[in-house]
């Protein structure tokens, strides 16, 4: 499996794919067409150094991905209407502003969900658990329940299970040219739902850290406790990037081990799409990224080391001698051939044992 870079999200009835500076949009249409549309998007860490240093470019990737992501939902959620009219600017303003008020309320009512309900419940028990660092326990084992526990209950609406099905027709997709695939609908059936790069394993792993953080980080005053868990979102959502990052770049047993408990909470966000939505993803991914190129690459990489690794078990003692053999040719150094050597040998002995009987056959010969 080959790391690709590009990634992507499910929207309403479609699938977003972003490859470095470019995204595209598909989404099914209710006439069951598909629109696409492409676009390019600034990217900070390009632009500025300090936007690129480890950690720093989690929290700037964290924030343009909420930016585009809002936008794609936006242009998806327009095709939902039946008939669709042509809108003056300045309405089209004022959607864009009441959106933006939508998502900050959003993030406003995952705060308060996810940050400070865990840590209000596990403070009402600080007569029971008197050690801070229990607590801080116990409310990352809250925050994981309610996380837990919102994904099942959204997950009961109609419409949200088809954005799952979406998810899984994006992870399917990506999945399969990291294979060295084909991008066909036969080729992404076979694919698993799930990716080590999904922004659900993310936010696994930004509650872990979180649980890390506050077990260990205690401040006296309740309020500025409950200030620290609000500032340090963006450190922690830094490292919880970096921590995603490698382990989407390397395919080995200890990745797959800790990519783990991701993968299973991805069972909760991701669903087996049809048909219809899988050829949605593959258009998406078709309009940013040259599969084609990237799959030749992978096929390529797997001949020579499948070849490599024939050759090396057909005949593993040249593999072993051939390394020695050519140093000793660079040092000059002759190599003897054992056969001959064992011949000039006997020679000689046979030389020695004339020589010997020799006095003793004229001792002989005297008497």
């Amino acid at each position: 499996m080959k790391y690709s870079g590009i990634g992507g999200q499910a929207v309403i009835e479609g699938v977003m794919m972003r490859n470095k500076d470019q995204y595209a949009v598909a989404v099914r249409k209710p006439d069951g067409e598909i629109e696409i549309k492409k676009d390019a998007c600034s990217d900070l860490r390009d632009q500025k150094k300090w936007a690129n240093v480890p950690i720093i470019r989690g929290v700037v990737a964290f924030v343009e991905s909420l930016k585009l992501g809002t936008t794609t939902l936006n242009y998806s959620a327009s095709f939902v209407e039946e008939e669709e009219e042509q809108q003056e600017k300045s309405d089209e303003k004022a959607e864009g502003l009441f959106m933006t008020l939508v998502a900050v309320v959003a993030v406003i009512f995952a705060i308060g969900l996810f940050v400070i309900a865990p840590y209000l419940l596990s403070e009402s028990l600080r007569r029971v658990i008197r050690v801070s660092a229990l607590r801080g326990l116990l409310e990352g084992v809250i925050r994981v329940i309610l996380f837990v526990l919102y994904v099942k209950l959204i997950s009961c609406m109609q419409d949200i299970k088809r954005v799952f099905m979406y998810h899984g027709a994006e992870h399917k997709t990506i999945n399969c040219i990291e294979h060295g695939l084909d991008l066909n609908v036969e080729n992404v059936k076979k694919q698993t739902t799930v990716h080590k790069r999904c922004g659900t394993s993310f936010m696994l792993v930004v509650m872990f850290f979180s649980i890390l953080f506050f077990m260990f980080i205690t401040v006296g005053n309740m309020w500025l406790r409950m200030l620290l868990r609000i500032v340090l979102i963006p450190l922690i959502a830094g490292i919880s990037y970096e921590f995603i990052r490698l382990m989407g770049m390397y395919d080995n047993k200890l990745t797959n081990i800790l990519s783990k408990p991701g993968l299973w909470l991805q069972g909760l966000t991701t669903a087996e799409p049809d048909d219809s939505m899988i050829e949605v993803a593959i258009a998406s991914v078709d309009a940013v990224f040259d599969w084609k190129t990237f799959v030749d690459e992978v096929q390529q990489e797997e001949q020579e080391c499948t070849a490599h690794t024939a050759a090396t078990q057909e005949n593993p003692d040249k593999e072993q001698s051939q390394p020695t053999e050519d140093l000793q040719q660079e040092e000059g150094i002759e190599v003897l051939d054992l056969e001959e050597t064992d011949e000039e040998e006997d020679e000689i002995l046979e030389a020695l044992d004339r020589y010997f009987e020799a006095p003793e056959q004229d001792a002989k010969e005297d008497k």
